[in-house]
């Protein structure tokens, strides 16, 4: 049987401040429970980081005593309540969501679909806040939850207005996840469509990741003119035809102006 490591020393700390391995090895735990994984196993805790059951155990328990971690009868976990309490001040405080709430639902209002805030992390972009629009259908994306960058619309405009290494790292995958009939996996295609999202600056998803889902997404600057959060309107594939498209792009593009200037964002006259 192989010895198996310590996934925390597998990589160089690239950063100018040293990283407590004990520690962080505790709260990438806290990573690997999702929307989709809410409750895991200790089996499934150990064949995610790669760590013996024994000190999983140890790391949980720590957590679970600190309200990390909550243990359920089944003997799983759940994240703790600790967590609720530091999302709602991360909410309040976090002048980004705190500044786009009024007008992510104007533009839920106004376009009758749901609109998402996405933020990025790490190699996906991450909801952090949502507002359902007025139609009966509308597509239910949760705050917490994670795209893929090359396969939503949100995660190509961070392709296309981040850092040249982020457009090159996944342009540069061996293979690109397939997530329906209509996901772009071909470098070279996915490379023009990036191009594409810088002249007219937003981009368009239609049935990529989910068949019966589109979304149309747009940058949003800070003072720096830098991207790091994006403003979508996501709902039934069927209510975002080509001829509809424009209007719902001029929606969401001055949407994301009103938050990007409210972030100090210069723009031109």
């Amino acid at each position: 049987m192989a010895k198996k490591t310590d996934p925390s020393k597998d990589k160089k700390n690239t950063s100018s401040v040293p990283i407590v391995d004990s520690l962080a090895t505790a709260l990438r735990i806290l990573d690997y429970f999702t929307i989709r994984e809410p409750e895991l196993s200790l089996r499934e805790l150990s064949e995610k980081s790669g760590l013996y059951k024994s000190r999983i155990h140890r790391l949980c328990g720590t957590l679970v005593a600190l309200g990390f971690l909550t243990r359920m009868p089944s003997s799983s976990y759940r994240l703790g309540p600790k967590l609720m309490t530091f999302g709602k001040i991360y909410e309040r405080t976090n002048t980004l969501i705190t500044l786009s709430k009024s007008i992510m639902k104007q533009l839920a209002q106004s376009t009758g679909e749901s609109v998402a805030l996405f933020h990025f992390d790490g190699d996906d972009c991450i909801c952090l806040a949502r507002e359902y629009g007025s139609s009966r259908l509308v597509f239910d994306i949760q705050e917490g939850e994670k795209m893929e960058l090359h396969a939503s619309a949100a995660g190509r405009i961070f392709m296309a207005y981040g850092p040249e290494e982020l457009a090159e790292k996944v342009l540069g995958q061996s293979k690109l996840e397939k997530f329906t009939s209509e996901t772009i996996t071909n470098p070279k295609t996915l490379a023009k469509k990036l191009e594409t999202i810088k002249q007219r600056g937003y981009e368009v998803n239609r049935g990529e990741r989910e068949l019966e889902v589109a979304a149309i997404a747009a940058p949003v600057f800070d003072y720096d003119r830098h991207v790091t959060s994006v403003l979508a309107v996501v709902g039934p594939v069927q209510r975002f035809s080509k001829d509809r498209e424009p209007e719902i792009a001029d929606k969401l593009l001055d949407a994301s102006r009103q938050i990007s200037e409210l972030l100090g964002a210069p723009f031109s006259t």
